[in-house]
């Protein structure tokens, strides 16, 4: 199964292949060189049989957070890589995801997107196991990589802020703050993603239309192609993508 196919997700209880799996391109992602440069070089590492970190990708929807964990997979699935997605509602699950990757030659990714889950979800114990190691020895050909919205994966409420504490003139936070926290510093390598400037979105859109056939550009375009992220009240690849598909297919 992990030699013909190179992207699974674990589903009622069970891993399946992904028959046609995402072919994103490194190169098409831009705004983001130094998260890409940092992902590139820990998977680099991973796949080399070297020490490499579990990554949280986490900041603005739409800048490519899930699209470079897919273009991870392109670059290194001829040397390895395998992808396996798992949704934050399975993580309760993880030792029987990990279970048959375990001592394969292949070089396992656990996926996880759009990670979010309360503080007190059974998933957190396995996930915390998972990261930072509980009794069971952690697999050295898996790692996991997650993106959220939220930097500290779980909902901040307004009680953690009436756990805070004054202490000699410095604020400090309470046990429920202490914890979230705690569970994103388990991810040894933390990417953040702003939104795209002006121009960064602008170069997005060029591209995704020069890959979609459309290769004049005017100030037309460009007063079009604003007005489309000013509507949405968003600037990002994302957007930059739905503007060109949408221009490309009336033209």
């Amino acid at each position: 199964m992990f030699e013909t196919a190179i992207a699974f997700r674990w589903r009622n209880g069970a891993l399946q292949p992904i028959a046609h799996p995402a072919t994103t391109q490194l190169a098409h992602l831009l705004g983001i060189d130094r998260q890409k440069a940092a992902a590139v070089q820990n998977t680099e590492q991973f796949v080399a049989g070297r020490t490499a970190n579990h990554i949280l990708l986490t900041g603005s929807r739409g800048i490519g957070k899930s699209s470079l964990v897919k273009a991870l997979l392109t670059e290194f699935a001829p040397r390895g890589l395998r992808l396996v997605e798992v949704q934050p509602q399975d993580l309760v699950d993880l030792p029987d995801v990990v279970a048959p990757l375990r001592g394969r030659p292949e070089r396992f990714v656990l996926y996880v997107d759009d990670f979010s889950i309360a503080a007190n979800d059974k998933a957190l114990t396995q996930l915390k196991a998972a990261l930072d190691g509980g009794i069971e020895e952690p697999a050295e050909n898996v790692l996991i990589y997650a993106t959220s919205n939220r930097r500290h994966l779980t909902p901040q409420l307004k009680s953690d802020n009436a756990e805070h504490r004054w202490e000699n003139d410095e604020l400090n936070p309470g046990e429920s703050t202490e914890e979230k926290v705690a569970l994103s510093e388990r991810f040894g390598l933390w990417l953040s993603f702003q939104p795209f400037t002006q121009t960064q979105y602008i170069e997005a859109v060029k591209l995704h239309l020069a890959r979609l056939g459309v290769s004049t550009w005017s100030d037309e375009l460009k007063v079009l192609a604003q007005r489309w992220a000013l509507n949405r009240a968003s600037r990002s690849g994302r957007v930059a993508y739905q503007f060109a598909r949408d221009y490309a297919g009336r033209n």
